[in-house]
Formats: structure tokens, sequence, C-alpha cells
């Protein structure tokens, strides 16, 4: 990761929205395996117009630095400055994109700008039991399982557990702060 820039790692960059991007990401909601991996909602088609909608917080798109393409999204939100936490999403829109280390890079990024920028103290997400990939390269950063909604979420008749991960600044600096420094 550039140590000298919040928003630029090896091969991404996090990005403001372009014009088009809500485009580009309401194709997304087309693939129902990104949409279930992604939400608790039922899958269900989104307009650009809907997708456009900033959710609050901090979201940045992600664009590669080599084409300049959109590939995905990352998301803070629930901020709370006075106790120094917020809640994270991230998502790889583009199928080509996925598995091939983006994830990663993108979660480097976000916990970069999350704890050397906004000052956080802790940072959460949630992912399903059945989302493997997203639990491999949460671990990988150094999210740590705090809990489980158990057989909370029904996909084709069969119930998922669902996962609270956290991390906390002391065991991303311990891991990333000293490369960088």
């Amino acid at each position: 990761m550039n140590p000298t820039s919040l928003y630029i790692g090896e091969r991404l960059r996090l990005a403001a929205p372009q014009p088009g991007d809500a485009d580009i990401m309401a194709r997304w909601t087309e693939d129902s395996h990104y949409w279930r991996m992604l939400d608790d909602d039922p899958a269900r088609l989104l307009t650009a117009g809907e997708m456009d909608r900033s959710p609050g917080g901090a979201e940045f798109r992600l664009r590669t630095l080599a084409e300049d393409k959109l590939i995905g999204f990352v998301a803070l939100f629930h901020i709370n400055h006075r106790h120094q936490s917020a809640m994270m999403a991230i998502g790889i829109g583009e199928p080509e994109y996925r598995s091939k280390g983006y994830g990663n890079e993108a979660l480097r990024l976000i916990l970069n700008y999350a704890f050397r920028e906004l000052n956080l103290y802790r940072l959460g997400l949630n992912v399903f039991e059945y989302n493997t990939a997203a639990i491999r390269a949460y671990e990988r950063v150094g999210f740590v399982r705090e809990g489980v909604r158990r057989q909370s979420i029904v996909r084709d008749g069969k119930r998922y557990d669902e996962y609270q991960y956290g991390i906390l600044y002391s065991e991303w600096a311990e891991r990333y702060w000293s490369d960088e420094a």
C-alpha cells in the first residue's frame, strides 16, 4: 500500500462517485449471487436513481488504477465519533475481479482510512456464513469473529448464521502501522 496516500493502493484506489457509476452499480443488482452475498434483503433490481442515494457515512467507489474501471464499493456507516466506532460494507460488483485480491486490497485501504483519517478505534461488519470468500478476506486482514446471530437468514428454504466481526485500532496498528510509519 502507498503510505503517502489514504486513497491509493497497489492496483486500486478509493474514489468519489462519478457520472455513470450508478448505472454500473444498478447493473450489479441483476447478479443475484452478488446481492445475496451483500445483503439480507431479498434480491431485487435497483435503478440508477436508487443506487445514487448515499447511505451517509463515508462511501467510496473502488476503481482500478490501470483502467480506471469501477469494480466495487466500500462504505463506512453508523459512524459514532464519540465512541470511535463504525460498521463497514464492501462489494466487488464486477465478477471478473472477484477472488483476485481486490477485496483484500480494498479492505486494507478502508482500514487505513478509518483508523488514520477518521481516528476510529473499532470497525465492525456482518457477514453470512455461506460467504466463505469474504470471511477468509476479513480474517486475512485481521478481523476477529466476535459473535453469531444463529440461523438469522433464510436462503432457498435453508437457515444460515450471520457472523459479527470486528477489528480494533490496536490490532490493526500492530499488523500494519509499523509497516507504514
